[in-house]
């Protein structure tokens, strides 16, 4: 018989390209995801895995019996699904991997009564990137994602994954108190062209949408500093140092030294959604997880579920 679990092992290192990788995507050591591999070897009797320079690679036994058995735990997990569902209960380990600001905003204000709610539910949390959350749902690594998506900013989804859109976030141009702009009701990228911004890193999706902003006023946007999380950008605005592009959602009190603008032309608008395999859909966890996600919150800083703004 085949263990499903050291399927699930052969499976990640495919994904992943190594056993180390594998290993870390699933929280296990190394040597448990090679025993696990050679444990799958002995009851197939196939070898599934052949090493290549300092890696490894799937064997073409090995790729059938990813391909073949990637279907077969889609349905276990459709058939645990359903006896869910037809149980009632809301219970079992669920794998969420979300962006930081969903991770402050969204999750951290609903985990604590969604748990003491249903006492059997258990969720591990991954603060993660939603080109990589995309990847980690669809190949069975996290079981719900929250991703954002900017205006057109294509944010690519498989055919196999269920989205469900749980907010709208808008972001604000922040200015120090002293800027020039500070006391604008709104602005456009026009007003901003010669500005110093403060960014997220290249090839992220919030740095695409900035850069997209600045379309039809024949420029780019000057980034002075780059930073990963948007508390820098306050940080770093509030020195003096640039404006930020800083969205509602997960952020914290601003301070004196720095002020919020509207942005227009186009207004700075995320759709957030949470992805899920098809194979999930009758699962009562999950519909428990997303009804609390799409509930409105009292946090002025969550942003606004599920209306433009």
């Amino acid at each position: 018989m085949i263990d499903l679990g050291a399927l699930a092992s052969l499976r990640a290192v495919d994904t992943h390209g190594s056993v180390v990788a594998a290993a870390e995507a699933l929280g296990f050591t190394p040597s448990a995801v090679s025993q696990q591999v050679k444990r799958l070897e002995k009851q197939t009797g196939v070898a599934l895995l052949e090493r290549v320079g300092r890696g490894v690679m799937l064997t073409a036994h090995g790729r059938l019996l990813v391909t073949d058995g990637s279907r077969l735990l889609t349905d276990l997990e459709q058939l645990e699904s359903g006896l869910h569902r037809d149980s009632g209960r809301v219970a079992g380990r669920l794998r969420v991997a979300a962006f930081s600001t969903a991770m402050r905003g969204l999750l951290a204000p609903v985990v604590r009564d969604l748990l003491l709610g249903h006492p059997d539910l258990t969720l591990a949390l991954t603060e993660r990137e939603p080109w990589d959350t995309v990847d980690l749902v669809a190949s069975g690594q996290q079981d719900l994602g929250i991703v954002h998506s900017w205006g057109d900013v294509p944010l690519h989804v498989p055919s196999h994954l269920v989205g469900v859109t749980i907010a709208h976030d808008v972001a604000d141009v922040i200015v120090p108190r002293d800027h020039r702009l500070a006391r604008h009701t709104r602005v456009s990228p026009r007003d901003l062209v010669d500005e110093a911004w403060v960014a997220t890193p290249e090839g992220t999706i919030c740095r695409q949408w900035l850069s997209r902003m600045y379309d039809g006023t024949d420029r780019t946007p000057r980034i002075a500093h780059v930073a990963m999380e948007f508390d820098s950008h306050l940080a770093l605005v509030g020195a003096g140092l640039g404006i930020a592009l800083v969205p509602r959602l997960g952020r914290r009190p601003l301070s004196d030294d720095v002020v919020a603008v509207m942005a227009h032309r186009p207004t700075p608008t995320r759709e957030i959604t949470v992805l899920h395999r098809a194979s999930m859909v009758e699962s009562p966890a999950v519909r428990a997880v997303v009804e609390a996600l799409r509930r409105p919150s009292t946090d002025p800083h969550r942003g606004d579920p599920c209306r433009r703004t």
